[in-house]
């Protein structure tokens, strides 16, 4: 049996595509999500952690000192850690687009101060030992880059690497999240190519989520990148997989587990992307546990310590089931046994 990497559940399936417009669902506070966090159990296994956005209304981001010592102390009571910080790079939290004007940059570049501070905090208070913080291009949509790819890519580039400065100088790394709705990172070979513009692999790395890494394969929002075609057989997945996989995982620090069933989705204020399925949903595209395998491996080599579940835009009444977190431990379980470590 395993122990590592870590088991992590993500806190912001209980905020992303949530809110009080009309049609959507209302979002669920941190402290049901960690509540059923805890509660989950397999076999006597348990969650060790959680994953943590860094936004309303589960954190101010200009919350205090004290009142981020407090959030602290609730995750630690409940006997979990916090591992990866998601920066509020987006327009209408702290940040905006990477690629804009410099206006937009200096607020995605106070989102990504704001996290490392927060993460200096948790750090030192001792409910943080690991971890990255998560970061993307916060433009979304694909048009406005496609008007001049190389000139925007190299300008989402040089926001990352002022931003993996300021990570750097906090002892932090930074994770880019693979995702079709961000632009520059849209496809497998658009991060490739944004990635090495950027080349601070040790302070910037690659965040890989399995529901969304499935859609570049599928050259979702870039068919001329397309690795499989509708109709794919069980060989034709395989070579695809380990073709992404190969160019990716070198720069992979930050993991999610997650399932897909092939469709696009969007709720809120965010965009489309990969669709996050149950993690037993019968329509699933992955063999999640065969999957994981691509990407962990050499895993403790480049730092990462824990995984994370993923399952963002599921309808509330699924999130507050407990049963759904009980599934999701135990393929988070399974992902642990088969591809761990000691």
């Amino acid at each position: 049996m395993s122990n590592q990497p870590k088991l992590h559940n993500a806190m912001w399936p209980g905020l992303v595509g949530k809110g009080t417009d009309e049609g959507q669902e209302p979002p669920i506070s941190l402290e049901q999500m960690l509540d059923f966090t805890v509660a989950a159990e397999v076999n006597g296994r348990k969650f060790d952690g959680v994953d943590y956005f860094l936004f309303l209304p589960h954190t101010d981001p200009d919350a205090t000192d004290d009142e981020l010592k407090a959030i602290a102390d609730l995750i630690q009571s409940k006997g979990l850690c916090v591992g990866t910080l998601v920066a509020p790079v987006w327009p209408g939290t702290v940040g905006d687009s990477a690629m804009g004007d410099q206006e937009a940059k200096d607020k995605f570049l106070t989102a990504v101060q704001k996290a490392c501070h927060i993460a200096k905090v948790f750090n030192e208070h001792g409910v943080r030992t690991y971890g990255s913080i998560r970061i993307d291009s916060a433009e979304f949509g694909v048009d406005q880059w496609r008007e001049d790819p190389q000139a925007n890519t190299t300008k989402i580039a040089t926001t990352f690497k002022e931003a993996a400065k300021i990570a750097s100088d906090h002892g932090e790394r930074l994770a880019a999240e693979g995702e079709i709705c961000w632009a520059g990172m849209h496809s497998w070979k658009d991060m490739l190519d944004l990635l090495e513009e950027v080349g601070m692999p040790e302070t910037l790395g690659f965040q890989a989520d399995l529901a969304h890494t499935y859609l570049y394969l599928m050259g979702y929002n870039a068919p001329e990148h397309a690795l499989l075609q509708e109709g794919y057989s069980d060989d034709e997945f395989w070579a695809a997989y380990k073709t992404m996989t190969d160019k990716l995982r070198p720069w992979t620090i930050d993991f999610h587990v997650a399932q897909n069933d092939g469709d696009v989705h969007g709720a809120g204020d965010h965009d489309k992307t990969g669709k996050h399925c149950p993690a037993d949903d019968p329509n699933g595209k992955l063999d999640v546990v065969a999957c994981s395998k691509y990407w962990l491996d050499g895993a403790a080599d480049r730092g990462i310590k824990h995984i994370c579940w993923d399952g963002c835009m599921f309808p509330n009444a699924m999130l507050e089931t407990q049963q759904t977190w009980n599934t999701i431990l135990d393929t988070m379980i399974k992902v642990q046994d088969a591809h761990g470590w000691e």
